[in-house]
C-alpha cells in the first residue's frame, strides 16, 4: 500500500498557511492547518540533512538511531533532533525491537512512500 504525505503551501501577500492532510492522523480530523511561517520553514523541514536522513532510512534500513548516525557520519544527538522533527510531521516512525536480554532499541522506519509538495500562488 502506497502512503503519500501531501503538503500544500498557499502563498498570499503576507500570510502563508500550510494546510496538510496526511490521511490517517492521530487526531480526529484528517485535515489540520499549521502555520509554518512560509516557505522558509518548509525548507527547514526538508533540509539537505533531513532528506539525506530519509533516503538513508529507505536505502540502508538502519537497525537503530545509533546505526543511522554512523551511516550518516553525524552526531547521534543531531540525528535524534532531525528524527523528532520528521516524526512530528509523520514522515517517520519507530519499531521497538528487543536487543539482548532486556534492552530495546528504536528502529527508524519511513511512514510514507512519497511526499507531494504543492505551492499555490
Amino acid at each position: 500500500m502506497v502512503k503519500t504525505k501531501n503538503f500544500i503551501v498557499d502563498i498570499t501577500h503576507s500570510d502563508i498557511a500550510v494546510p496538510y492532510s496526511f490521511g490517517l492522523l492521530k487526531k480526529a480530523s484528517a485535515k489540520t492547518e499549521l502555520d509554518l511561517e512560509g516557505i522558509a520553514s518548509l525548507r527547514k523541514i526538508f533540509s539537505k540533512n533531513r532528506i539525506k536522513l530519509l533516503l538513508t532510512i529507505k536505502t540502508r534500513s538502519p537497525k537503530s538511531i545509533y546505526e543511522l548516525s554512523k551511516f550518516l557520519e553525524r552526531d547521534v544527538k543531531a540525528v535524534r533532533k532531525d528524527l523528532k522533527i520528521l516524526e512530528k510531521f509523520e514522515l517517520i516512525d519507530y519499531l521497538s525491537e528487543k536487543k539482548g536480554d532486556s534492552k530495546r532499541r528504536l528502529r527508524p522506519i519511513l511512514s510514507t512512500n512519497s511526499i507531494n509538495i504543492t505551492v499555490r500562488i
